[in-house]
């Protein structure tokens, strides 16, 4: 049999987050695998309890004997966010440029997890060799730092896995996209590219950070009290646009937010930020009149725990916004995220709070290839074949619509767990399917999507809970006195359903000898069904019920 060169996704196409990519080459049977990115997305309020969702690594740690290690274009969370709960089943190399590298290494240290050993750092632009793979990072512009595409080179042709990416021609932190390292590798020929879909619909070009900046100057310019802004804690081009602003108009900066704060500490000690004002410690703000301190803040998409939510309510320890004071949300409006944001924008517009955001001015840019810079790409990399991932569905269906208009000979639409031959063939296909998923991050344990933890909490806010508690006697009799609690159902008079369900319980029970254990269990069995049954017809809810039964 001859060799394969294989591409498989277990996250990331046909959603918009949690990426994780799989390549090999080899015999079958002999293959060897690498990773590029481990990312989560974060739940919605239809799975209560949940905050973080990965893909299923099932697959790949059944050949982890194999896998020659985890390589990461860049530190965003839906690239780098499922290491710490993937790593420890793998326990191979992580390679990664320097930011992204100390990113992971404090993930790590959180966990009490020591990874120095294998935590492999790349230099920008640097060579990769892990055999059959050579593996080179190509300079790429993003919403972070050291974004990075990867031209996989193989045995059996070159592949371009884009990651995140976008044509930002003044990044102002990092250097511009390297066009011409890309148009040499185009000229060396490219089986296959792996590329971003997030901005297929959008027409022209992502734009720039540098007018960003000039407009947020300008902005900030005309506000005459305090200014919050709220960003992307990531978004460290954001941030020194921020400090820039800051320093410009006279005011102080304060970091606020822990994500916030660690960011900035990050990029400075890898050699960026290096001309920004100091921060103030937002404790010592209190100090500073309103109209010369802006805060830089995290819980640009409304979150619950997010500083700038908690400052809205009046609930942060140091910091209180009054009439008049300004917040400008430098960041996208995430899809999901609407509901949460719209309630905080609501609560700072009624209390007389200016907001400033992506709807009204222009405050932010994305990080990813509008259309035009999409035809840059393809233009550069001239590939055989062109495999969008990144995307919903109908991002990769357009994105193919898109790739057939730039005369790309063959292009594939995937999905999770699809195993696409790149090497042999006559074209690219997929011809295998890989078990795949996703696991939930429940507390500290991950479970599977149809977890029982899962059902019964979706069920608990749904549908309430009843809680009945039946002594009885040594004479195997129930005593008259029944304990019911409940939680969650929409009962007026409590006294009377209490009663009904009283007399409910009674009725049943009569009708059970309690001489042998399968009696008892048939009893408590058919107690459940019937308060189940009259709580649905006096409030049309079917709770979680629980009946205890105690010996005295």
């Amino acid at each position: 049999m001859s060799e394969e060169l294989l591409f498989c996704p277990l996250g990331g196409s046909g959603e918009i987050g949690m990426n994780m990519n799989l390549f090999s080459y080899g015999k079958p049977g002999y293959q060897k695998w690498i990773i590029v990115d481990m990312g989560v997305t974060f739940a919605d309020d239809s799975i209560p309890g949940i905050d973080l969702i990965y893909p299923d690594p099932g697959f790949i740690i059944d050949k982890k004997d194999d896998l020659l290690g985890i390589v990461l274009t860049h530190a965003h969370e839906d690239h780098i966010g499922a290491i710490i709960h993937i790593w420890p089943k793998l326990k191979c190399n992580i390679y990664a440029t320097p930011f992204t590298a100390l990113l992971i290494s404090e993930k790590f240290k959180e966990k009490k997890i020591d990874i120095k050993r294998y935590l492999k750092i790349v230099e920008l632009n640097g060579v990769l060799t892990l055999d059959p793979f050579k593996i080179e990072f190509v300079t790429l512009t993003h919403s972070i730092l050291e974004p990075n595409g990867l031209k996989i080179e193989t045995p059996a042709g070159n592949i371009l896995h884009t990651g995140d990416w976008k044509c930002d021609p003044d990044p102002l932190i990092g250097k511009t996209i390297d066009s011409k390292r890309l148009k040499e590798i185009g000229k060396e020929g490219v089986l296959a590219m792996i590329c971003d879909s997030t901005n297929v619909f959008s027409i022209g070009r992502a734009g720039s950070e540098s007018d960003v900046r000039k407009n947020l100057l300008k902005i900030m310019q005309n506000l005459k009290k305090r200014i919050l802004v709220t960003s992307f804690a990531s978004n460290v081009a954001r941030m020194e646009t921020i400090f820039y602003c800051a320093e410009k108009i006279g005011r102080q900066i304060s970091l606020v937010g822990r994500s916030m704060n660690r960011i900035f500490k990050a990029a400075k000690s890898c050699g960026y930020l290096q001309n920004v004002i100091e921060p103030i410690d937002v404790r010592q703000t209190k100090k500073i009149s309103r109209e010369k301190i802006i805060y830089l803040c995290t819980g640009s998409q409304g979150e619950p725990m997010g500083a700038m939510n908690r400052i809205s309510k009046s609930i942060h320890p140091d910091i209180f916004i009054e009439k008049g004071d300004a917040v400008i949300f430098s960041s996208k409006i995430i899809p999901g995220n609407e509901k949460k944001l719209y309630k905080l924008h609501n609560q700072l517009v009624k209390d007389e709070i200016e907001v400033i955001s992506e709807e009204n001015n222009f405050v932010h840019v994305s990080g990813h290839p509008n259309r035009d810079d999409l035809k840059d790409m393809y233009n550069w990399i001239k590939p055989k074949t062109v495999i969008p991932v990144h995307g919903e569905h109908r991002h990769m269906s357009e994105h193919i619509n898109f790739a057939k208009e730039m005369q790309v000979p063959n292009a594939i639409k995937v999905e999770n767990g699809d195993i696409v031959r790149l090497y042999p063939g006559t074209k690219p296909e997929v011809y295998d399917k890989a078990p795949s998923g996703k696991l939930f991050l429940d507390g500290d344990i991950s479970v599977e999507e149809n977890s029982k933890s899962i059902k019964e909490r979706k069920s608990l806010s749904e549908n309430g809970m009843l809680e009945i508690t039946i002594i009885i006697n040594s004479n195997n009799k129930s005593q008259k006195k029944i304990n019911i609690s409940f939680r969650g159902l929409p009962v007026q008079q409590s006294e009377e359903f209490i009663s009904g369900l009283e007399q409910c319980i009674k009725n049943t029970a009569r009708t059970f000898s309690l001489n042998s254990k399968k009696q008892e269990i048939n009893m408590v069995d058919s107690i459940k069904i019937a308060c189940r049954k009259y709580t649905k017809e006096k409030t049309g809810k079917k709770p979680i019920t629980n009946i205890n039964l105690i010996r005295i």
